[in-house]
């Protein structure tokens, strides 16, 4: 196998502090090339997230793209950003940022491939080849200590990115989401068949807290594309902002961000507004979609009024009926949460790659990565011997 620093060198690299200066047929071309894209990746989400102020220098973002090419033609791209916090990211490494305070040294700013604020995982590495790919890895790390930074990090990664980056020098970490996949439930093709497929006191359960909503006059209307209109993302981004206030935090997207993407990416977007009866809307969930995938990524949602169970409504199970009926095979319900499994989703490993300059912390970050994987390894084990689903369905 060629050495990736070698190979490296047969690129030009450019690296870029603002996506929109990319071209973005050759971005989004090089992402659907990929094993595992997703519109998280397109150039109009990344280029939205800049523009919008919502992942920007003043909010502890700042972008360093780098791109490989041969000529005229890109032959990899990371989307990647300098970090003066670890905010947004879903993969927390706040001891590591204590254990260099401790040691005198700064952690920040840290070096990034991520998409921000966006637990999904798929190819963060954009190759052309696996050469490139590895290249692309070395790349990254080069940099990292070129520009003396603490660590460098790739988050949610698929498989291929995985190995080249373990074949790199980078240390793997792993966690845990919940997933519903279609080939995990009887093929019935509406949710009464789904619930069917279910342990019975999780589909009484369900039955239930559905019941209760449905009680209370609570009915839904569903939007999808060009459907959703400005005064429904106004209502929408008005009840994210409520979901963070009640959290005590700050919301990380603008309403200049949602009216990008729904400009520029209309057919990936689903929203499911609550409505009380005849009354205006009462809460609402947006659901990222991909289509040529068939796939459906539980987003965001908020509320006006707290409705005991509104939230399992508006984000599990409209949402899964909606896949169900439509054919699509997947749902990811976001990041964390056991409490997922007794709605239908199911445990599904994620993977991220570290690097940190420090040998003394290196080595430490590894023995730490052994021992929690196999802790994550047991914990997955656990919950798939506590399967929601009926013998034989899941």
């Amino acid at each position: 196998m060629p050495n990736a620093e070698d190979t490296a060198r047969d690129y030009h690299i450019a690296v870029h502090d603002d996506p929109r200066a990319i071209d973005a047929r050759a971005w989004n071309g090089l992402l659907a090339a990929q094993a595992a894209p997703t519109p998280f990746m397109r150039h109009e989400y990344l280029a939205a997230l800049h523009a919008s102020g919502s992942a920007v220098p003043t909010t502890g973002w700042t972008p360093r793209f780098v791109l490989l090419a041969r000529g005229s033609t890109l032959h990899a791209a990371c989307a990647l950003y300098a970090k003066a916090h670890s905010y947004g990211e879903y993969v927390f490494d706040w001891a590591w940022a204590d254990a260099h305070r401790r040691l005198g040294l700064a952690y920040y700013p840290k070096l990034l491939a991520a998409v921000p604020f966006t637990p999904v995982a798929g190819t963060r590495l954009l190759a052309r080849d696996e050469a490139a790919r590895r290249a692309l890895a070395f790349t990254l790390l080069r940099f990292a200590r070129d520009e003396g930074l603490s660590s460098a990090h790739v988050l949610f990664v698929d498989d291929a990115d995985a190995r080249a980056l373990a074949q790199a020098g980078w240390l793997l970490r792993h966690g845990v989401q919940f997933h519903w996949q279609a080939r995990a439930v009887a093929p019935a093709g509406d949710f009464a068949g789904f619930l069917a497929a279910l342990q019975r006191d999780k589909r009484k359960k369900i039955a239930q807290e559905r019941r209760r909503i449905a009680e209370q006059g609570i009915g839904f209307t569903v939007h999808e594309g060009e459907a959703i209109d400005a005064p429904l993302w106004d209502f929408f981004h008005h009840c994210y902002t409520l979901t963070y206030r009640a959290h005590h935090g700050t919301p990380y997207l603008t309403r200049a961000f949602f009216a990008q993407v729904a400009a520029s990416m209309p057919r990936n977007w689903l929203m499911f507004v609550a409505r009380e009866g005849s009354g205006g809307p009462l809460a609402a969930a947006l659901v990222a979609l991909d289509p040529e995938r068939r796939s459906a990524y539980g987003r965001y949602w908020g509320a006006v009024r707290q409705v005991p169970g509104l939230h399992f409504e508006a984000c599990y199970y409209q949402p899964l009926a909606w896949c169900i009926a439509k054919g699509w095979i997947r749902f990811e319900g976001g990041a964390q949460g056991e409490h997922k499994m007794a709605r239908g989703l199911l445990p599904v490993r994620t993977t991220s790659a570290h690097w940190l300059r420090d040998a003394r912390l290196a080595q430490a970050v590894q023995r730490f990565l052994a021992a929690e994987d196999a802790g994550v390894e047991a914990y997955v084990d656990e919950l798939r011997a506590r399967t929601p689903f009926r013998s034989g369905e899941g």
